[in-house]
């Protein structure tokens, strides 16, 4: 690969070009990208001006044919196996997600305005538009990108990103639960007041869920997420059931909301790592490892504690 790289490009090994530099294409399979792209920054990072960009194929023609006696070789079953993209692209796209820009900003006020209403109105509509509008999911699954990476600066803006969605979140919701009528009993809010351990089994499913979507590159499985378990409303029915004048009820669905956190950061994780997902070099390897055993222990040990919570809750 790299004697085909060097013909190609005309890119001399001690960085001094020795021409035009060429354009390479090379159509891979999303699996395989990143089993290319790593040894190609290993040779080439140093050479000025080369750059490798990853581009989405969405049509070939003529009709690519597949030969089916070709034996699949071990890297190409592995490759198979693990079914994900490259650690590039899961990268790029999270960190996307995480930037605090005006449309995350509007995206967090407009999706607690419609949890507010329809929590207040029992209208279930309006609660799974506001989960489906919900961006809080992008910042949490890139801080469990961090901790498997040990990323740190990721992991900085990461909870950044999202201290500053909870933030404006609690405002928008304190001032809705004053202008709107607020009744534990009716059933949207009386069902995130009271937490199971059903809501935990169900949290940390979508945590998987979620980490996978990113992994295989289809955000658009992220609405089955945030339909199954969603980090917003229990948040606004806490503020606002807290603003009515009902704490009982509003622990309850605090208890819920931390619940939710825990197990999407800790089922992200452990993911991400059984996906295979990994830094490139082993010195960057050794710590993220230790990065990662502390984040697991640390949201290991909240959801012992938030199991105890909820059985202590239910007896």
């Amino acid at each position: 690969m790299r004697r085909l790289i060097q013909q190609h490009a005309k890119i001399d090994p001690d960085g001094d070009r020795n021409g035009d530099v060429e354009q390479i294409a090379l159509r891979v399979p999303a699996e395989e990208v990143e089993a290319l792209l790593d040894p190609l920054e290993s040779n080439f990072n140093h050479v000025p001006g080369f750059q490798a960009f990853v581009l989405s194929l969405e049509a070939v023609l003529p009709r690519p044919t597949v030969d089916k006696d070709v034996s699949e070789t071990n890297d190409d079953a592995k490759a198979k196996k693990s079914a994900r993209i490259a650690r590039e692209e899961l990268y790029h796209d999270l960190k996307e997600l995480t930037q605090p820009n005006r449309l995350y900003i509007v995206m967090v006020i407009v999706s607690t305005i419609i949890a507010a209403v329809g929590l207040s109105r029992s209208n279930a509509t309006f609660v799974i538009g506001a989960m489906v509008l919900a961006p809080l999911l992008g910042p949490t699954m890139a801080l469990a990108l961090a901790t498997t990476l040990g990323d740190e600066a990721l992991a900085k803006v990461s909870l950044k990103t999202n201290l500053l969605g909870i933030c404006i979140a609690t405002i928008v919701a304190l001032v809705c639960g004053l202008l709107l009528d607020v009744d534990p009993l009716t059933t949207e809010l009386a069902a995130r007041t009271t937490v199971d351990f059903s809501d935990i089994l169900i949290a940390l499913a979508a945590g998987v869920a979620g980490a996978l979507a990113f992994t295989s590159g289809v955000p658009s499985s992220l609405v089955g997420v945030m339909v199954a378990v969603a980090l917003l409303p229990p948040l606004v029915a806490c503020v606002m059931l807290l603003v009515a004048g009902y704490p009982s009820a509003a622990g309850g669905t605090a208890l819920l909301l931390g619940c939710n956190v825990i197990s999407v950061n800790l089922a992200g994780v452990a993911t991400f790592i059984v996906q295979g997902v990994s830094p490139r070099t082993w010195w960057d390897g050794e710590r993220s490892k230790r990065m990662t055993r502390r984040a697991i222990a640390i949201w290991v040990a909240l959801l012992a504690t938030a199991i105890l919570l909820v059985w202590i809750s239910r007896v």
